[in-house]
């Protein structure tokens, strides 16, 4: 296994926790924006046992990405692929939420869908807020999953629908899932699997912050009404996201799979109102 490779973009807690279960005895590839958290990811994973590389990256650049790509080539045959990596629309504008969760995304996909080893996997880390937008037309759906990356900015479905960073980011997340999928049949013809992880509130430093601030009240009443009465942890979505990277996973492809604790549920059928109006996107 010394010769594979697995690539993790976003030095978080959900990244993290995906690569501890995954990479062992492989070359991990941490890519991130912010040097000091991979340093920091580096250290922790290095005294773990793992052997660790780290580059500087741009997700909304095409250029950074190949450029991890060929850092990741260098080092071996790229069994894995983790896109934990994105901004919050509570802490990036509107044009950032599209640049980096949606086209950036789009662009990884694209860039590692044509590099993955045969047997290779990946997980994108999407969200539950993309499953907070209606229904869309078969049309738009087509056109969100279908269109040449570098005209996706320009779709009318997102010129007309979205006019804040909350709308950018229910769209890029509902499109990173349309793009796995469409994705996946070309990921395919390497031998390779991609599916999604839509998780809903987990505890990382931002879900803490967000707690912590104005609406932490209302996140905390959502919890009461949840089967779990609490957040999900880094750890929960890092075991679905080890059988869909493992053998085990090999009938799935494709595919989304929402982790929330219910609460999408409880937005359309039910009746909580903590759920409408928290605002929550992750």
């Amino acid at each position: 296994m010394n010769n594979e490779v697995i690539v993790l973009f976003g030095a978080g807690s959900i990244g993290e926790a995906i690569v501890r279960r995954v990479a062992a005895g492989r070359n991990l590839l941490l890519a991130d924006y912010n040097e000091d958290k991979l340093a920091e990811m580096k250290q922790h994973l290095t005294e773990a046992g793992f052997t660790v590389e780290t580059i500087k990256a741009d997700l909304s650049s095409r250029v950074s990405i190949k450029e991890v790509v060929a850092k990741a080539q260098s080092l071996g045959d790229i069994m894995g692929l983790v896109n934990a990596a994105g901004v919050s629309p509570s802490q990036a504008s509107l044009e950032q939420v599209l640049k980096v969760d949606l086209y950036g995304t789009s662009v990884l996909l694209e860039e590692f869908g044509k590099v993955m080893a045969p047997g290779g996997a990946g997980i994108v880390i999407s969200s539950q807020s993309g499953h907070r937008l209606p229904a869309l037309s078969q049309e738009d759906n087509q056109a969100l999953a279908m269109t040449p990356t570098e005209e996706l900015l320009d779709l009318p479905v997102l010129k007309i629908n979205v006019k804040d960073s909350l709308a950018a980011y229910q769209y890029a997340k509902r499109t990173n899932v349309l793009r796995v999928a469409a994705e996946s049949v070309k990921w395919q013809l390497r031998g390779a699997r991609i599916n999604a992880i839509s998780p809903g509130i987990i505890m990382t430093p931002l879900a803490v912050d967000e707690l912590n601030g104005p609406r932490g009240a209302g996140y905390k009443k959502m919890f009461d009404s949840m089967v779990t009465k609490r957040p999900g942890t880094p750890d929960e979505i890092a075991n679905l996201a080890e059988l869909l990277m493992d053998r085990r996973g090999a009938f799935i492809t494709g595919s989304d799979f929402l982790v929330d604790g219910g609460i999408t549920a409880q937005y359309w059928y039910g009746n909580v109102s903590e759920v409408r109006n928290s605002g929550a996107q992750k």
